[in-house]
């Protein structure tokens, strides 16, 4: 039998628990009191000393202990308490009232019910007279109690348009039916010995279900499930079925995120709601929405006939807390334009957004992750972030027609920096300069701004800021500029670190006029994770100087109309954006980036790709415009 605390610490626990009554039952009354028999009745069957109960009861005493024994057995309690609530007797009859608490385990919930001890005296002696009452005043003979548990499918996770994320895939759950098991516990122990599952779990499940119903004890994918397929075979009366959940990840397969049977290590790190038979999410969505998706199984317990197994009565329900479908904002159309413009042989990540409303619409990358890199990744972004300084030397009075040198080299504060293409002195206007790239002219203009007003512009486009994702993300960091070579860094966008999430944001403030904090989910709200590690309140929407925008608008499009962005123009409505190129040395590992920035119609992007082609993100860009087949 399955003993699932010990009996000395339910002995202790006994002891407590009657503690306080137990002065009173021996201090003031002697026998023939019925005081100690209740006590000592209460006592046994609380703390799993069903004999000495049993000696208290006028019953076959093999019979009482063996159904004090069963009703732990047939709840797979944790622990029975009881608290003592009357006790009253008229000659040689008596009645005594308690409470009881029945810990049903595993995160199910507590029931309480009131219960009644008829008592009589039996050869001078008080004794509980016998009868399956005893144990709940609605139980009688030939009737048992059980614990139905009604399983809840794991929910989806959807698009923006309501369609699922995830295709049906073949789990294995293997199982039984206790009316049809000889031995419980030996199959139990062959399958403990076979999956890891707890032996004792696995036969409290079997032992307190309805005999009649299919009780899941463990599901394994199908590699796990070819590996011990032969042993579970072997285990007498265990039975194998098929489920169907939606749990194969389509595209963002990371940002959905994957989702795997229980196994042994899991379900003893969870403790409950889940148990062995259900799915845990692994990462992504999955994971951060483990709760909703499956929501807790509802809890019934009730009287079953012990011949044919049919409830005779529900004593208690739990509903369990119901599960949700998790509706994203991706838009399926456009991921998969996504993912057809940076598949290739190169890393590379593109994140659009709605520019109106910041929800994300696709995260795509190739050999890069989805979450890792698209949303929290940490790069440097080159003359892309020349939108965010264009932003405040604008606000600062600059003019877009004012002359700036273009050099191939430039020295700004002791910091140098190289433009490749450039033969000799050129002198052309900051919005051409903006448009080409051009870091030695953008770099140059470091005396033009300090680096205060560079981190109020960088503030206003989010970065830095606090929003809040229910998966890891980088809104970007900007450093402290005290001298004109690190404003220089910072302009040239060598210093500051983005993501591509935080990137296309900015992207979409310049579209829009407001920056706006991005959205991946729309129901539930919950639960959320910040970028940053702060406490700090989500950051709202921030509208930006109408006339700057307008500026900035002018100076994106000439990035794609006449800049080196060219290669992001497509059919439909007017591209905008800047492109980059940056070299990024982290812990020794030096990589090439390729940026491109910027909108078609509602539609904000930023592509990021491991390349030594600056136009290679354009690219990119241009063709993921092309398939979104974005509207003006």
């Amino acid at each position: 039998m399955a003993v699932h605390v010990s009996a000395r610490a339910r002995a202790v626990r006994a002891v407590l628990a009657l503690g306080l009554a137990a002065p009173l039952l021996t201090g003031c009354f002697e026998e023939p009191s019925p005081h100690e028999a209740v006590r000592d009745f209460l006592l046994g069957w609380q703390s799993g000393d069903y004999a000495a109960a049993a000696r208290r009861a006028d019953g076959d005493p093999a019979t009482v202990r063996r159904a004090l024994e069963d009703v732990r057995l047939q709840l797979d309690a944790a622990s029975i308490r009881f608290s003592i609530k009357d006790i009253a007797h008229d000659g040689d009859d008596g009645r005594a009232d308690f409470h009881a608490e029945v810990d049903l385990g595993e995160n199910n919930p507590l029931w309480q019910y009131d219960g009644l001890l008829p008592l009589h005296l039996v050869g001078g002696e008080w004794k509980v007279r016998w009868s399956p009452s005893v144990i709940h005043p609605d139980l009688h003979a030939g009737q048992r109690l059980a614990v139905a548990t009604v399983p809840v499918g794991r929910k989806p996770i959807l698009d923006r348009d309501g369609n699922p994320l995830q295709d049906e895939t073949p789990l294995q759950v293997a199982g039984v039916k206790p009316a049809k098991i000889k031995d419980p516990g030996r199959l139990c122990e062959e399958l403990s010995r076979v999956t890891g599952f707890a032996q004792d779990r696995l036969l409290g499940r079997i032992l307190s279900s309805p005999p009649q119903d299919f009780v899941a004890l463990a599901t394994f994918g199908r590699n796990k499930y070819q590996q011990i397929k032969d042993k579970l075979a072997a285990i007498p009366g265990l039975e194998i079925v098929t489920d169907n959940p939606p749990v194969a990840p389509k595209s963002p397969v990371q940002i959905v995120g994957r989702v795997t049977a229980i196994t042994a290590e899991a379900e003893q790190q969870l403790g409950g709601p889940q148990r062995a038979g259900d799915t845990i999410g692994r990462d992504g969505l999955q994971r951060a929405y483990q709760d909703q998706l499956t929501g807790s199984t509802e809890t019934r317990i009730v009287i079953l006939d012990s011949k044919t197994w049919q409830q005779v009565k529900e004593l208690k329900a739990w509903p369990g807390r119901q599960n949700t479908e998790v509706r994203t904002t991706i838009d399926s159309r456009m991921q998969s334009a996504g993912d057809d413009a940076v598949r290739g042989s190169r890393p590379a990540a593109l994140v659009a957004v709605q520019a109106s409303t910041g929800e994300i619409l696709a995260v795509s990358t190739s050999e890069l992750n989805q979450e890792k890199d698209a949303l929290a990744g940490k790069f440097a972004p080159g003359t892309a972030f020349s939108i965010i300084a264009a932003h405040g030397l604008l606000k600062g009075g600059l003019d877009p027609e004012q002359k700036v040198p273009c050099s191939a080299d430039r020295t700004v504060g002791g910091a140098r920096f190289q433009q490749p293409g450039i033969l000799g002195l050129v002198a052309p206007s900051f919005q051409t300069d903006f448009a080409q790239g051009c870091v030695t002219a953008l770099a140059s203009l470091a005396r033009r701004i300090n680096g205060p007003a560079l981190a109020s512009s960088a503030a206003e486009f989010g970065i830095g800021t606090g929003w809040r994702l229910p998966l890891r993300s980088f809104s970007g960091s900007v450093p402290g500029a005290g001298d004109d070579a690190a404003v220089a860094k910072v302009i040239a966008g060598q210093s500051a670190r983005v993501s591509p999430l935080s990137m296309a944001l900015v992207a979409a403030a310049v579209d829009s006029g407001t920056w706006r904090p991005p959205v991946l989910v729309l129901s539930p709200e919950q639960p959320v994770t910040t970028s940053e590690p702060s406490a700090r309140p989500a950051p709202g929407p921030v509208a930006l100087d109408a006339t700057v925008t307008g500026r900035l608008r002018t100076l994106m499009r000439a990035g794609v109309s006449s800049g080196s962005a060219h290669a992001a123009t497509a059919p439909g409505g007017t591209v905008y954006g800047v492109a980059s190129q940056v070299t990024q040395t982290d812990k020794k590992q030096r990589r090439t980036l390729s940026w491109f920035v910027g909108w078609q119609g509602d539609v904000a992007v930023a592509v990021m790709a491991e390349s030594g082609d600056p136009g290679t993100a354009a690219t990119m860009a241009g063709s993921f415009f092309r398939d979104s087949n974005v509207q003006p």
